[in-house]
């Protein structure tokens, strides 16, 4: 498996707060409109699980896996191409911040690998840039 990771996000909110909101996957429908829409196309939103189509990938759909109080959320592609993992980190800075980071993991072939590491790549760090803007 390769791994993909963010860098790390300082978000001014506490730890649990942010936690509380990410683990719900209802709690991220408000950010849709923040998505440039020509790069995601359709996203849906439930309590465990969310999908996202993504052209040319088509729809890719996680559900939440494992929830580990306030310090990580996992989740686990449950119909997407490859086999592909993402979970998100977060770790106390104060009272009233903390840092983030999001890791995906996907299984892929080296031919595979090379075109899928940039867009990858720059996908997991406009996704972590995304939920450390978010209101929490």
């Amino acid at each position: 498996m390769d791994k993909f990771e963010s860098s790390i996000k300082e978000i001014p909110y506490s730890q649990e707060g942010v936690y509380e909101k990410l683990s719900d996957m209802k709690n991220l429908e408000a950010i849709k409109d923040k998505i440039p829409q020509d790069k995601i196309k359709e996203m849906v939103f439930d309590d465990d699980s969310f999908s996202v189509n993504i052209p040319p990938a088509g729809t890719l759909t996680f559900k939440i896996v494992d929830r580990e109080p306030y310090k990580c959320i996992k989740f686990e592609a449950i119909k997407a191409p490859l086999p592909f993992k993402l979970w998100i980190q977060l770790m106390p800075l104060s009272e009233n911040s903390c840092k983030m980071k999001i890791t995906a993991s996907v299984e892929a072939n080296p031919f595979i690998k090379k075109m899928i590491a940039k867009p990858l790549s720059e996908g997991v760090e406009k996704m972590a840039d995304m939920l450390s803007m978010i209101h929490y």
